[in-house]
């Protein structure tokens, strides 16, 4: 009896062992992304970083500039310094995104049989050259694939309303009316002119912002010879005839337009994830490396370095990629830094449209881009609650003391105008993670797209726990077995269903 209770106290204390062990190795587990979080972001080097692409020297990193071109290398060389490789195939760390600046047209009319109309305020050409194209209308509502399909308009000029059914937003029109070109390029047609009607952003705003120099994808869907219209829905007469006037002629002339085609880049690296399985899944790590430029003067300075927008993002990204080299997540890391956000988030639309890794394989997009801070408390993350990766987020930045909010300025629609944007459209679940911002008030807008955004105006303390946290999450959702998935019920979580098979 005695060696029985000998033998079972043994036992017993065995498996207290046992267990303090396995406990003890689970709290190691979970508290090594933390450590190796803290163990390469360091103050100096993020002051370094943020320094140099936002110098005065750096004139703003405007789209097109020799500047930015600077700014691309400077990140495809760190990348390198890291230990990021560049894509498979890639030659470089460098993704060619053609572009082209466009100088207004000096005249341009548009005639429907009585009705005539000038440039810009009553139209407005957003895709094609110097044009005189004549033809007749075939008008199809809002020109849904449906419609274009079940409509013969080869030879004709194609009118629609602008966007499709539910949308409001004058940038979903913008990207659906590019769709549309297509389809009735396409079919074809001679042209496709769209009935502007929104009362969010009234035309004549519209006509000053397109009297400028503009830049946009040179891509293969643009064709200088097939002229793409917005035109103002404020001749109800008008507008009336075309809808209701079967094959009324059309004359669209445009004089004048200068067109200068260029190459920016995309910065691109990846670093290969280190579980068996899950390293064929991507998570994108992203920020836009592009600014301003040069614009009016401001207490004397002209340069707008843009160090909050997006210097912080980008160098964020960097610090991401510094640590992920160093300590390989279970999922691959892709990490790009995008041309032209400030043009209409073009870097972003064209790797959409072209992505080196298919999106297919892409989990999640964690973006980083930031218009300024208010509250060194917190961390805004714009689409916070629309992703399952929510608690993960708000894990990395209580840890180093901030808290993570979740957008609370609905009106000013900063999700669909970052980065992110673009990929959530393809399915790829995608917020962005923002420096401390809750209303734009007059703190934002001191420095937002102006010359006072400098490197020297900014506070590195929060900054090294706004970058620990970003660095943090990122290894966090890398290394996590839970689901990264769009929250039901989200606007894009049918396009995450057709997109991922689920």
């Amino acid at each position: 009896m005695r060696n029985y209770y000998f033998f079972a106290i043994v036992v017993f204390l065995f498996s207290c062992n046992i267990t303090k062990k396995v406990s003890t190795t689970e709290a190691l587990k979970k508290d090594t992304d933390q450590k190796l979080t803290t163990s390469t972001v360091d103050m100096n080097e993020i002051k370094g970083h943020i320094y140099y692409l936002a110098s005065d020297e750096m004139k703003g990193r405007d789209t097109p500039s020799p500047e930015q071109d600077i700014a691309a290398r400077y990140l495809a060389t760190s990348l390198m310094k890291y230990g990021v490789k560049p894509p498979t195939g890639q030659e470089d760390y460098l993704q060619k995104v053609p572009m082209k600046t466009v100088t207004p047209a000096t005249s341009g009319t548009l005639a429907f049989g009585t009705y005539n109309f000038s440039l810009p305020n009553d139209f407005l050409l957003l895709e094609g050259g110097n044009v005189d194209v004549n033809g007749s209308v075939v008008f199809l509502d809002r020109g849904t694939e449906k419609d274009f399909a079940a409509t013969d308009v080869k030879d004709k000029i194609v009118v629609t309303f602008c966007g499709f059914e539910g949308q409001d937003n004058p940038q979903e029109w913008f990207y659906t009316g590019r769709q549309k070109m297509k389809w009735a390029k396409e079919k074809g047609a001679k042209a496709h002119i769209e009935i502007y009607t929104s009362t969010q952003i009234p035309f004549n705003f519209l006509a000053r912002y397109f009297t400028g120099k503009s830049t946009m994808l040179d891509d293969s869907e643009g064709d200088e010879n097939f002229p793409y219209l917005w035109m103002n829905a404020g001749n109800k007469e008008a507008v009336a005839a075309i809808k209701n006037t079967a094959d009324i002629p059309v004359n669209v002339k445009v004089e004048g337009l200068v067109i200068e085609k260029m190459m920016t880049h995309n910065v691109v690296g990846v670093v290969e994830g280190s579980d068996p399985v899950l390293k064929n899944e991507y998570i994108i790590y992203s920020a836009h490396y592009d600014h301003v430029g040069i614009g009016a003067v401001m207490e004397g300075d002209s340069i707008y370095n843009g160090a909050r927008d997006n210097a912080v993002g980008s160098v964020t990204v960097l610090s991401a990629a510094e640590n992920i080299a160093k300590y390989p997540t279970k999922r691959s890391a892709i990490f790009i830094f995008f041309t032209g956000e400030e043009k209409g988030l073009l870097g972003s639309s064209y790797y959409a449209e072209n992505p080196i890794i298919p999106l297919n394989k892409v989990t999640y997009c964690f973006n980083s881009d930031n218009a300024g801070y208010n509250d060194t408390s917190v961390v805004t993350i714009i689409g916070l609650e629309r992703t399952d990766a929510s608690n993960l987020i708000e894990k990395a930045c209580t840890t180093f003391g901030l808290t993570a909010i979740k957008d609370n300025m609905p009106e000013q629609g900063l999700f669909d105008r970052s980065d992110n944007v673009n990929f959530a459209k393809k399915g790829v679940p995608a917020p962005t993670f923002s420096l401390g911002i809750t209303a734009f008030d007059d703190e934002i807008n001191r420095y937002y797209h102006q010359a006072a955004d400098g490197p020297n105006t900014l506070d590195y303390p929060y900054l090294f726990k706004f970058f620990k946290s970003y660095v943090y999450a990122c290894r966090l959702i890398g290394n996590t077995s839970q689901s990264l998935f769009w929250k039901e019920g989200d606007k894009y979580y049918e396009a995450g269903k057709e997109l991922y098979g689920k």
